[in-house]
């Protein structure tokens, strides 16, 4: 019986984790945000979630660390168009199994959309392709179709790949 419940408790140890509330917000971003256009933004219907993560073990990070501007922004960018999130909450989430475990960073709320960025209606195409202009010294972008952009992007991996080896 001494057994079972030694077990029972090292089992509970070696399998601990949680979810701490940090704090509830209003709006939050880490967008440039037009305030002067927020009457122009409308909300998005479902809630979405940010995240960043880091693992660990034998107590050691396995990269270099967990940031809630990363976990915001990936919850902005879930949605076409959104600048921030409304009415929402962050959560630090962690847990542990034996020497192994997670911390994270999580971000919820409802999507603040900007419907100038929320399509790409009215662009000439969806793929470009930017290069660097020896002659203006800037980067040009420039509308293609998907073809050329499926050719380019082919193209620019094998140049990749090559030099790699």
């Amino acid at each position: 019986m001494k057994k079972i419940i030694l077990s029972g408790l090292v089992g509970a140890l070696l399998l601990t984790g949680c979810t701490n509330r940090v704090t509830d917000f209003t709006i939050i971003s880490t967008k440039n945000v037009d305030l002067s256009a927020m009457s122009e933004y409308q909300k998005g219907d479902d809630r979405v979630r940010g995240e960043d993560s880091l693992f660990f073990l034998l107590m050691l990070p396995l990269g270099n660390r967990i940031d809630l501007k990363e976990a915001i922004d990936n919850g902005i960018e879930n949605v076409p168009g959104a600048v921030a999130l409304v009415d929402g909450v962050v959560y630090v989430r962690s847990w542990h199994i034996g020497l192994f475990g997670e911390t994270a960073y999580v971000v919820e709320g409802t999507p603040l959309i900007n419907p100038k960025y929320a399509s790409i209606e009215g662009l000439p195409s969806k793929y470009i392709i930017a290069q660097w202009d020896d002659v203006k010294e800037k980067i040009v972008n420039k509308y293609v179709s998907e073809k050329e952009y499926l050719s380019a992007k082919s193209k620019y991996t094998k140049d990749l790949t090559s030099k790699s080896l």
